[in-house]
């Protein structure tokens, strides 16, 4: 290689992708560093990673807003879906479909096909990034973390003390933790929350301690139309500004602190504490919203919809047909979810506690457990004919028993 020859880096600013710039750049490569903003950090956090990107050796640093695209591409069909791995993680991590995207796009434009990552070889990110890129062109992909593992034992003991040998120091939190950030939320590992021991109270970025939640109840309203947030407290706001309201507001009462432990694809357990107020709040009301105005069958079937949609995104599909192909139908089931939802906190979790929309679906003359437009008779009908198979196939067993006897 020689420097003339440009490589795009999906760069962070974190301790992997910091040591990635630093061993890029001394293999001779012409290295574009991308920082693509999903969210989570002011325009301060921005102009200090790029700043470090260059004083690092960055040919040239590309700052690129994907906000927008984030929530078209992916808060849409989650909040549709109520999507979470083992009903508990919400795919926090999915803006790294964005990310590769257009670290690509600018490869196209640099006329390159060189791209690197920061992933190591122990989790799902680098199924993440290897099979968007395998999906989306012919590019070669470097991934200087991940060949780390064959010749060291601690990766991150050895990206620190090289990074130390020339100069180069990480925050105390980077040193301690894997901290992902984005609009969505945050995820952190690293220390105590990967020996499975209770995380610290610096473990946790957007939401507070139950010491520290305000006196007074919150009470929000969230409007949807067709099934996509678009108000709060009657206020229009696009689906990113909504995001970040909701974070501030919410994690001040400490809504949306998880613990999760999951199986990695590589064939491993994996344990982060994960931050969503925000999307807690949205599947939340999204949830009471479709729940009062879908079918019984589309409220049924959306959950092996959530499931399946869940698994290829967690497992690096997020490129192929059949993905696109759910996310067809999921839309499709949102034609009529419009209305508005009020969301209650007190502290630590949220309660929709009012739902108003024209499509509820509803009888007057049918009110459960108070009145009914059909009679008795055909109340007892309909139990017996349900049941009938069930009945049926206890007494044949309860006669077989007692002849055995």
């Amino acid at each position: 290689m020689t420097n003339k020859t440009p490589l795009v880096l999906a760069y962070s600013g974190g301790l992997d992708t910091t040591y990635c710039l630093h061993t890029l750049v001394e293999q001779g490569f012409q290295v574009h560093t991308v920082f693509v903003d999903t969210g989570g950090h002011d325009a301060l956090a921005l102009q200090a990673i790029e700043d470090k990107a260059v004083a690092l050796g960055a040919y040239k640093h590309h700052t690129l807003n994907a906000q927008q695209a984030v929530w078209d591409s992916f808060v849409k069909p989650l909040i549709w879906s109520h999507a979470r791995m083992r009903n508990e993680y919400p795919l926090l991590c999915s803006d790294r479909y964005v990310i590769v995207q257009l670290c690509l796009q600018l490869c196209d434009q640099l006329n390159t096909a060189h791209f690197a990552h920061g992933c190591t070889a122990m989790g799902n990110d680098q199924f993440r990034f290897d099979q968007t890129v395998h999906s989306l062109g012919d590019y070669t992909i470097h991934a200087p973390i991940r060949d780390l593992q064959d010749s060291v034992d601690s990766v991150r003991d050895h990206e620190l003390q090289v990074l130390a040998q020339h100069g180069i120091q990480m925050s105390q939190a980077h040193q301690k933790y894997s901290i992902n950030e984005n609009m969505l939320g945050v995820t952190i590992s690293g220390s105590g929350i990967d020996d499975f021991a209770a995380p610290e109270h610096d473990s946790y970025v957007l939401t507070q301690p139950a010491s520290a939640w305000p006196k007074q109840p919150l009470s929000l309203s969230i409007g949807f139309e067709s099934g996509v947030a678009n108000s709060l407290n009657g206020v229009a706001m696009s689906g990113p500004q909504l995001i970040q309201t909701l974070n501030q507001q919410l994690g001040a009462y400490g809504v949306g602190r998880h613990i999760y432990t999951g199986d990695v694809s590589i064939g491993i357990k994996g344990r982060i504490v994960f931050e969503c107020p925000a999307i807690d709040a949205l599947m939340c009301a999204h949830q009471a919203l479709e729940d009062t105005v879908n079918s019984k069958l589309q409220i049924q079937f959306r959950d092996t919809l959530a499931s399946r949609w869940a698994e290829l995104l967690y497992q690096g599909f997020y490129y192929d047909p059949h993905k696109h192909d759910l996310e067809a139908m999921l839309q499709n089931s949102q034609t009529h979810v419009s209305g508005q939802v009020t969301l209650l906190t007190e502290g630590g979790t949220v309660l929709a506690t009012d739902v108003k929309s024209p499509w509820i679906v509803r009888d007057a003359d049918s009110v459960y457990a108070q009145s009914a437009n059909w009679s008795a008779d055909a109340a007892l009908g309909f139990i017996q004919l349900t049941g009938q198979s069930s009945a049926l196939v206890n007494q044949i067993r309860r006669q077989e028993h007692s002849n055995a006897g």
